[in-house]
């Protein structure tokens, strides 16, 4: 198997009504624990870079881990750009061996993010890779992604047509009410998604693959483990696993899931340190963060995606 696009994996998707799981990369361990998952679930598997990400690791790097990892599980897996902001870093990841690449222009005005997305979008086309564009704006802290509550948007259905029509995009992000970070919601307080505007989304644009950002459901055992261990998280409330399963069965074909990730990966550590406070062996506390992302990401791909066993 090779890196693959996330072509036919939407249109599986779609037709399933199930969604392929778009996790966040940074290092060795947490791509190992992402793909042995999704080998042991077997299910498509889309890794996504951010810009942050890219900085941190190095992109040559990055690709020869991915590589590595499709050579040890045999799994079709997608090397996504996400929230790239502009069309020099989209290019870059293009030359540089992503398969699928994401603009995202919806902190412009509707004209400006038409413009950049068709500008990405003729040069990915014309070296086989396939483009995200975004309409709406999400709140929250990701990375270099930061917008507040009050500049945060949600997706006009009005505007969707035009949008895909005129770019020629492949997928579209929208935003009904997820959030990017871990402090999603205030604590004591259900958060709601706009299913009515997914719903308006999905019949303007019939069989076309809608992507959700800012999906993590936040666990609270590592919250917990973070804040036993010398941490100082208020309580974060996410987004609940069973909406996200309803919007798998509907035109959501992609979820984004990385604070989870983060919050396995630092609650085990922090954990781990605390309870052997001599130990500076870093595969002694990388091994069981390794595992935790596994567990985590197996429990995603099972019961919040619905793609196991559709690779």
């Amino acid at each position: 198997m090779a890196i693959v696009t996330s072509t036919e994996m939407f249109k599986k998707a779609y037709e399933g009504g199930y969604a392929i799981g778009a996790f966040n990369v940074n290092n060795m361990e947490i791509i190992q624990g992402i793909t042995e998952a999704a080998k042991e679930v077997s299910a498509p598997l889309i890794l996504q870079v951010s810009a942050g990400a890219r900085k941190y690791a190095n992109h040559t790097y990055l690709m020869k881990l991915i590589e590595a990892a499709v050579i040890e599980t045999g799994l079709p897996i997608c090397v996504h750009l996400d929230h790239g902001d502009s069309f020099e870093l989209c290019k870059s990841c293009v030359d540089g061996g992503f398969s699928s690449v994401m603009i995202d222009g919806s902190s412009r005005s509707f004209e400006d993010n038409i413009a950049v997305t068709k500008q990405v979008v003729e040069y990915a086309h014309a070296h086989g890779v396939v483009v995200e564009g975004e309409l709406g704006t999400l709140a929250g802290v990701e990375d270099d992604v930061k917008v507040s509550a009050e500049d945060s948007s949600y997706t006009r259905p009005e505007e969707v047509e035009e949008f895909v029509t005129r770019t020629g995009v492949d997928s579209l992000a929208i935003a009904i009410g997820t959030s990017h970070g871990a402090y999603k919601f205030k604590p004591g307080t259900k958060p709601q998604l706009r299913f009515d505007i997914l719903e308006e989304v999905s019949r303007r644009l019939p069989g076309f693959p809608i992507v959700l950002h800012g999906s993590s459901s936040v666990p609270q055992e590592f919250v917990r483990m973070i804040n036993e261990n010398g941490g100082n998280m208020p309580g974060a409330v996410g987004v609940p696993e069973e909406m996200l399963r309803q919007a798998a069965r509907m035109a959501v074909c992609k979820i984004n899931i990385d604070s989870d990730l983060r919050l396995a990966m630092t609650g085990t550590v922090r954990q781990y340190l605390a309870e052997h406070p001599a130990d500076f062996d870093p595969r002694a506390y990388l091994k069981p963060a390794r595992e935790n992302i596994k567990e985590l990401v197996k429990h995603k791909l099972i019961h919040v995606l619905g793609c196991d066993g559709k690779a």
